[in-house]
């Protein structure tokens, strides 16, 4: 009798009898397979499978977080350019707390003959210009109230950072590079926002302290560079740190990031130039002065006294920063412990509306282009941002939802399996930049477009005309409904806006493709 004599269901019980064999007498780490050997296996499979489980045939249109199935499929669906609407009435909870209402009015806004929206019923810039205040060499306007938010090349793939690069330059939007440093891959035309960490990846001496020589000559090289935000925070993990393995520093990072290779390398949680809020005034400046370019901060929210120093300090010597990047604390791309990413920094309706009560109060926010990022990626939503203050957003995930995103929600592992957020150039490889780019801008425009029909219907010609009495939200049964201005104790500073076409004649104008 030979080996391939042998029947192919005596190979498999040899094959159940070494794994038993080695669950119950080999391996020590899993008790439920060295007490169930065999079937304890099924154990582990099941919850490996548990989340995609729950995401496809368990959990109801309206439930997952942090985005749901309606959420997702309206930006996939804008992202391609299909039939994003819904019919036979809306499935969510109008009466649920927190459910938020647009107050419409009786006769909607309506452009005329010539009116830039009746030309490109997409075209939405930003209503205040960076830096005009602080009389910056290089102020911008940026073209686009929708942007892409802080995500690092490292932690995105290059496949994922091209498409959502060449995806701005085709939607007139900027994209913020986060603190990995300037890639080739955020160097295709469009307008670029430079993010200054506390690593100071691509602009750090041999000691891994900040370079202004270094700063000025890679502004200067690139042009495509509107703005410099300086990271105070993050709302993925505030007040903490990051480190980068070694094994995931590519000798091309290496080289982006000015950081050896076979080393980990450490984010710290702080600033090394400077040390205080007079310091944080003086780097801003010194900055503006030596770029030109308007120059921001960027914080999650949590305590304010530091916050009205900096708006004392700014009355006092008439400088500051250009512009405010409020981070929520939902968290976002990056990755954190549970006890960071659930409970350190407030979400951004709350972060927002408390940071921006300190600047009302001392007659600021003329000053400050407010920008906000948390989940704001929805038309409605960002009625509410703009009703509250906001005069732009920035998005993450849900750009990242527009080139492929799945929600697997594993970006801290490498393996995210649609090659977005993953350096594994097999997963990658399935990213086609020219048709996710595409995806991109088309999401951005769908969304454009959709704001503005809301803000039409509203009453008004630019989201920046909203008012806190604008929006309704549910707060409980014996209030049932309540608007922003109630609800957050603050009455939102008038925007100084004349009309949209003298928004597309401000020489500051960012996005390219809206000058041709």
């Amino acid at each position: 009798m030979t080996l391939s004599d042998v029947s192919w269901w005596v190979w498999l019980i040899l094959f159940l009898i070494i794994i038993a064999i080695r669950d119950v007498f080999i391996q020590k780490k899993h008790t439920i397979s060295h007490n169930f050997p065999i079937v304890g296996h099924l154990r582990y499979l099941l919850e490996s499978i548990g989340p995609e489980m729950r995401q496809y045939f368990v959990a109801n249109n309206r439930e997952e977080l942090p985005f749901n199935r309606i959420e997702r499929g309206w930006i996939y669906a804008s992202s391609k350019k299909e039939n994003n609407y819904e019919g036979f009435g809306t499935d969510r909870d109008i009466y649920a707390n927190q459910h938020m209402f647009v107050n419409n009015a009786m006769l909607p806004f309506k452009p005329g003959v010539n009116h830039p929206n009746t030309i490109d019923k997409t075209f939405l810039p930003c209503a205040k210009v960076m830096g005009e205040f602080n009389k910056r060499r290089r102020p911008f306007r940026p073209a686009s109230v929708i942007n892409i938010s802080a995500m690092s090349f490292g932690s995105l793939s290059a496949k994922a950072m091209d498409s959502l690069n060449k995806g701005v330059q085709i939607a007139g939007a900027y994209h913020n590079t986060g603190e990995g440093g300037l890639s080739p891959y955020h160097s295709n035309g469009g307008d670029i926002i430079f993010q200054v960490g506390t690593g100071y990846f691509g602009i750090r001496d041999a000691d891994g302290n900040f370079s202004m020589e270094k700063l000025v000559a890679l502004v200067e090289a690139n042009p495509f560079i509107k703005a410099i935000e300086i990271k105070l925070s993050q709302g993925a993990k505030p007040g903490k740190g990051g480190v980068l393995p070694a094994a995931k520093i590519t000798e091309e990072i290496s080289k982006i990031r000015h950081v050896p290779l076979g080393k980990d390398v450490i984010s710290p949680p702080s600033h090394s130039a400077f040390k205080d809020i007079p310091g944080l005034i003086e780097f801003i400046e010194n900055i503006a002065e030596l770029t030109g370019l308007p120059v921001g901060v960027k914080a999650a929210i949590g305590k304010t006294e530091q916050w009205e120093e900096l708006a004392d300090l700014m009355i006092a010597t008439g400088k500051g920063p250009d512009f405010i990047t409020v981070d929520g604390g939902e968290g976002g791309t990056g990755a954190a412990p549970p006890s960071f990413a659930d409970h350190v920094s407030l979400p951004w309706v709350y972060g927002f509306s408390e940071l921006y009560k300190v600047f009302l109060k001392r007659k600021l926010t003329d000053r400050i282009v407010f920008i906000g990022s948390g989940r704001l990626g929805f038309p409605a939503k960002a009625a509410m941002a703009f009703a509250m203050g906001a005069d732009c957003i920035n998005v993450a995930r849900e750009a990242m939802l527009s080139i492929g995103c799945i929600q697997a929600q594993v970006c801290h592992t490498n393996r995210c399996p649609s090659g977005v957020a993953t350096q594994s150039k097999w997963l990658q490889n399935g990213i086609d930049p020219t048709l996710k780019s595409e995806r991109l801008s088309q999401y951005f425009k769908t969304f454009s477009k959709e704001f503005i029909e809301v803000t039409h219907a509203a009453g008004y010609e630019h989201p920046c005309e909203f008012t806190m009495q604008d929006i309704n939200i549910n707060v409980d049964d014996k209030n049932l409904t309540s608007k922003l201005d109630k609800t957050y104790k603050y009455k939102k500073a008038p925007v100084p806006f004349i009309s949209m076409q003298d928004l597309k004649d401000c020489p500051h104008l960012g996005g390219q493709h809206h000058k041709t």
